[in-house]
């Protein structure tokens, strides 16, 4: 397998490119923390364009260490003023444990995951709860940014604001 296909669409892109002048502050002050799903286009669900909001995905909208550290940045850097945690409906990352998660990869792959920490559970209300916390309280975010819960439909593209 190659990217012989996603090169050649590279070059038809870069092609008609008119977007080379952004400084990458977000201009709409937002940051969007979502999943990795390929179901969900973060900017278009909120009306916003290129170089309005810094996207950080990973599985399960979770915050983890490195997308704490990018919702700094973007505080601290980047003008960002909103932070919006937003996993969605039917998430993988929902249905069972990390340890279901490491089950699946042994029992499909025979690969040993032991090691790894996913952050699954299905408790989105609760993980939801302590990522909005998480982040509200850090101390280079507290005050300097309204950090918001969310959850996504992906069978109907409605946000819902949960906290």
């Amino acid at each position: 397998m190659s990217f012989d296909d996603l090169l050649e669409n590279n070059a038809a892109y870069a092609a008609t490119f008119t977007d080379s002048n952004f400084d990458g502050v977000a201009r709409a002050g937002v940051a969007i923390v979502t999943c990795m799903d390929s179901r969900i286009e973060p900017l278009a669900m909120l009306g916003l364009h290129l170089g309005d909001a810094k996207i950080l995905r990973s599985p399960g909208g979770r915050v983890t260490t490195s997308v704490l550290n990018g919702c700094v940045l973007g505080v601290q850097l980047l003008q960002v003023d909103r932070i919006m945690i937003i996993p969605h409906t039917r998430c993988a990352m929902a249905t069972g444990t990390d340890e279901d998660v490491r089950r699946k990869i042994r029992d499909t792959n025979g690969v040993n995951a032991s090691w790894m920490t996913f952050g699954a559970s299905p408790d989105q209300m609760t993980r939801v709860h302590e990522d909005v916390e998480m982040v509200r309280s850090h101390p280079l975010i507290d005050g300097r940014a309204e950090v918001g819960g969310f959850m996504y439909d992906v069978d109907t593209g409605r946000l819902k604001q949960l906290i």
